[in-house]
Parts: C-alpha cells; sequence; structure tokens
C-alpha cells in the first residue's frame, strides 16, 4: 500500500515538551514548560531539562525500541515499578481487565488483551497527540489479536474504541487517555448493564482547574504529572493515591482497588490518604 501522508508523530514529553518525529528522526522539539522532573534526577542525574537532553532520550527510544518507526518492539517488561500501563497488565493478568483500549505511536487507538504488548504499547512512550500508519507494525499487532480502529489513518479517537470494545463483546473496558472533556464523555457513554468502562488519565500537565474536577468526577486513576491544579485538587480532597514525588491519584474505588492490587503484587504499602509529600515534585507545577 502507497502512503501519501508523511512519516510524522506528535507527542509531548519530558516537560511537556512537543516533539516531532518523521522518518525516525527528531526534526523539532518546542518549548520546554517543566524544568526539573524528578523521575529524570533520579534516573539520568538531570536538575534541569534541556533540548540537547531531550533529543538523546527520544533518540535513545527511537533506537532501543524503535518507538515511531516499522522496528517498534510491541512486547516489554515493565518499565516503571508502578505506572498506568504496569496497573493495567496486573489487573488484566488477574483477570479484572479483559481488554485495554490504549494508542500507539505508528497504528492510532488500538484494542489489546495480551499484557506484555499492554506494556509493550504504554510503557515507555509519553503523550501521543497524532500519529501516521506504519503498516509492518499494524500488521504485527493484528497478527497478536489486537484490533486497530482505523489501518487507513492511524487516528487516535477513544470514544471510538471504547465502541468497538463493546461490539467486540468485552465487558471489563479500560481506556487510557490524555486530558479533555473526552473523560465525561466516555463516562457518560451509554453501555449495556454488563459492561464496566475504566477510565485511566495520563499526561495531565497543564491541566486546569476546571479540568481537574471533572478528572476525579469521572476517571479512575489519574496521575499527577505536573499539574499544579490536580496536586491542588488532592490537597483539598485528599483522595487515595500512591507514589511521592509523581503521585498516582484515585478517583474512584475501582481505581483504588486497580492501583492496590499492583502494590500488593509488588509488596508495597497500599495507597493512602494521608497528606503528600510536597517535598521533590516536579517544577515548575503548572
Amino acid at each position: 500500500m502507497i502512503r501519501l501522508v508523511k512519516d510524522r508523530h506528535v507527542i509531548e514529553a519530558l516537560g511537556k515538551t512537543r516533539i516531532v518525529i518523521e522518518d525516525g528522526n527528531v526534526v523539532d522539539i518546542g518549548d520546554i514548560q517543566v524544568d526539573y522532573c524528578p523521575m529524570f534526577k533520579d534516573m539520568h542525574g538531570v536538575d534541569k531539562l534541556n533540548k540537547e537532553f531531550i533529543k538523546k532520550n527520544i533518540e535513545f527510544r527511537i533506537d532501543d525500541f524503535g518507538m515511531c518507526t516499522p522496528d517498534r518492539v510491541i512486547k516489554m517488561n515493565d518499565a516503571v515499578t508502578v505506572g498506568i500501563s504496569e496497573i493495567l497488565r496486573t489487573n488484566v493478568e488477574n483477570g479484572d481487565i479483559d481488554c485495554v483500549v490504549g494508542a500507539c505511536d505508528g497504528v492510532g487507538t488500538l484494542l489489546m488483551e495480551d499484557p506484555a504488548i499492554i506494556q509493550g504499547v504504554g510503557g515507555r512512550v509519553s503523550g501521543l497527540i497524532s500519529t501516521t500508519p506504519i503498516d509492518s507494525l499494524i500488521k504485527r499487532l493484528e497478527d497478536e489479536g489486537c484490533i486497530v480502529l482505523n489501518p487507513e489513518t492511524a487516528e487516535l479517537d477513544p470514544l471510538a474504541g471504547l465502541k468497538l470494545a463493546i461490539e467486540k463483546g468485552y465487558k471489563n473496558i479500560a481506556i487510557t487517555v490524555i486530558p479533555g472533556m473526552i473523560v465525561k464523555e466516555l463516562r457518560d457513554y451509554p453501555v449495556p448493564d454488563d459492561v464496566n468502562v475504566y477510565i485511566f488519565v495520563a499526561h495531565t500537565t497543564l491541566c486546569s482547574d476546571e479540568l481537574a474536577e471533572v478528572l476525579f468526577d469521572n476517571a479512575d486513576i489519574i496521575t499527577a504529572c505536573a499539574s499544579k491544579a490536580l496536586f491542588d485538587y488532592a490537597d483539598e480532597h485528599k483522595p487515595y493515591y500512591y507514589g511521592k514525588k509523581i503521585p498516582i491519584f484515585c478517583g474512584t474505588s475501582d481505581g483504588r482497588r486497580f492501583l492496590d492490587a499492583r502494590l500488593e503484587y509488588l509488596g508495597k504499602p497500599l495507597t493512602t490518604n494521608e497528606p503528600m509529600d510536597r517535598s521533590n515534585n516536579p517544577s515548575p507545577l503548572i
């Protein structure tokens, strides 16, 4: 199949920086909006994010696991101890989730059952803003039993993904999204009585106060990232959470159940709603 669309993938990562990858090369790095991330401080000793480090980090991802290329690795081990993909992986393995509606560079929205693929697709990629189809990658995922929403366009449409998952007969469906009113649309979508929908929200930096309230009203799991609105909301409302530097919040009892399942698997202390340790968060919170 001959593609008329240029190979182009846009992600936001490392301080909510907009990064464009074309034909396996980093072609543009936008403004860095968060200077300090405790995760990258711990892993790489970086005190302040800069464009040189960001370029090298993204190039490492391209070289290491083929991000945004036909060489993309689709099955991986855990990237961190407790992240969205790791929580999903554990709960799929436990049988509490039977389908994950996610997003993959070069593929778009897709349905996944295999815990190793769920981890591989989501574990080491940040916020995916747009992507174009990589035919060979799409075929490999389809051969592994994944269902791609639109192989022709690689569109990102979690609501259409939810509808497709229901059509395919899944009953306990988890959906990963970036913040927006799509979270309320997903929660309000009418589903059969025997279908459960669980919403996992990541990449929340720059979330507004109003949107923070929408997320906590509708999502099950919400990552803090560098969102001032989410930290402030959590300080006031005291949801259950895990993590000191970049907490993961529970919006519902189901979210807490899923997060605790991962923590129990690791032998870590379970979620708490004690006051957060604010001594080593991302900076600035925005």
